[in-house]
């Protein structure tokens, strides 16, 4: 017989990685950034908990410039710290495009199993 003592998991923990891609590129989308300040408007997306680690943050823009989807180069005006500013590329515009479509799709899949459920729960409490 199966131990019964494994912790319940909760359904909102998961890989938190997973849109941290597409959150980079959208918030690319509006203007080009340094890393702090995009770590900062990425935020408002809702798909990470808190303020996103930088170093995930700066893993993904590293990924992202090898894959040609952002460029950066360094910017020294004003009288602080030189900073990497990263902009979105054309394949980057692309490539968030897919990204849309596909939680369109997920969108709707959600959407679908909760209606599905709904009306099982109905079906049951009468």
């Amino acid at each position: 017989m199966a131990k019964n003592n494994k912790r319940k998991h909760h359904p909102f923990q998961g890989k938190r990685e997973r849109y941290v891609q597409p959150s980079i590129l959208m918030g690319l989308c509006f203007k080009s950034s340094y890393g702090y300040e995009l770590i900062q408007n990425i935020q408002r997306f809702g798909f990470l908990e808190g303020q996103a680690p930088p170093g995930m943050i700066y893993r993904h823009l590293r990924q992202l410039e090898e894959e040609g989807l952002v460029s950066s180069e360094w910017r020294t005006e004003g009288t602080g710290p030189a900073r990497r500013v990263y902009r979105l590329t054309p394949e980057g515009t692309e490539m968030l495009a897919l990204w849309v479509d596909y939680m369109e799709r997920q969108a709707k899949n959600l959407r679908n199993f909760i209606r599905q459920y709904r009306q099982m729960e109905r079906k049951d409490s009468s």
